[in-house]
């Protein structure tokens, strides 16, 4: 796990990072990826082997060990950072399953961060101009070109050298540029619902797909995804009738279209209390 002596390199004070890092996705654990001793020393690569240990019974006992040691296996040997990406509807658990991947991958050493698409939120201002403020969440309220940059950029800039990343603040309900800055960090989980998306407009979702190593979907029954969604936006300050409004004509919207790209993923999970059972 990210030791908490990491620091931030961009130009906020200690004190209204923290508070952001608190409020953003609460309990996610997100912090500075800065290598946490500040001696420049490289972070150890992850454990070398042979071939990749597929997720099935021989690994049942423990999913989340299985998972662990698939990225470790796929990411061993590289020069540069590898990259996997979780996607999955609205509510069904990405952030929660990134924070446990990330935490177990960092046991030994903080070799892994997150990198949350949601950081490329057009801001409410942007959405406010075009009209689009009401759909914010939608494929074409994301600055697509944007993550893709900062998706290349993780992949082609050697391990060492900085490379910011923007994160969400649930408090304000807009980004926040460079609140992420990766260094050292061999590996990066990249969450978000779109993903393995087609284009939309002139957002080029497809080139998502090629710039991760592998691709996970979190799946979930629909009415647990209602009934997360629901409390979520209760929580975040909407009225529980604006909240079922944006269930319903938004985020259950979404979920149907995230869902016909499932076929894409490399594995499709479904999450069982503490346990993830691969679908396929």
């Amino acid at each position: 796990m990210c030791s908490s002596s990491f620091l931030f390199s961009i130009a906020l004070t200690r004190s209204t990072l923290w508070a952001t890092y608190r409020r953003h996705k609460r309990g996610s654990g997100i912090r500075s990826v800065r290598d946490s001793h500040g001696s420049g020393e490289p972070v150890p690569a992850a454990r070398p082997a042979s071939t990749v240990t597929p997720v099935d019974g021989a690994y049942a006992e423990n999913s989340l060990s299985a998972l662990v040691r698939r990225v470790r296996e796929h990411a061993a040997g590289r020069d540069g950072r590898y990259l996997l990406g979780i996607v999955g509807p609205p509510g069904a658990g990405k952030s929660t399953l990134s924070v446990r991947l990330r935490n177990a991958l960092n046991v030994e050493s903080p070799i892994a961060e997150i990198a949350p698409m949601d950081g490329y939120h057009l801001t409410n201002a942007q959405l406010d101009a075009a009209g689009s403020l009401a759909r914010k969440g939608e494929p074409d309220t994301f600055d697509t070109a944007a993550f893709l940059a900062n998706l290349r950029r993780l992949r082609d800039t050697p391990i060492g050298e900085p490379v910011p990343w923007p994160i969400f603040d649930r408090a304000v309900h807009d980004p926040i540029p460079a609140g992420l800055v990766f260094e050292r960090q061999t590996i990066v989980l990249t969450e978000g619902n779109y993903l393995l998306l087609d284009d939309v407009g002139d957002r080029e979702w497809s080139a998502v797909r090629k710039l991760l190593d592998e691709c996970w979907y979190l799946d979930a029954a629909r009415e647990l995804l209602e009934h997360r969604l629901l409390r979520r936006h209760i929580r975040g300050g909407r009225t529980p009738a604006a909240a079922r409004t944006k269930v319903h004509e938004s985020d259950l919207r979404n979920a149907d279209l995230i869902d016909a790209t499932k076929a894409r993923a490399d594995l499709v999970l479904r999450q069982r209390g503490r346990r993830y059972e691969i679908q396929s």
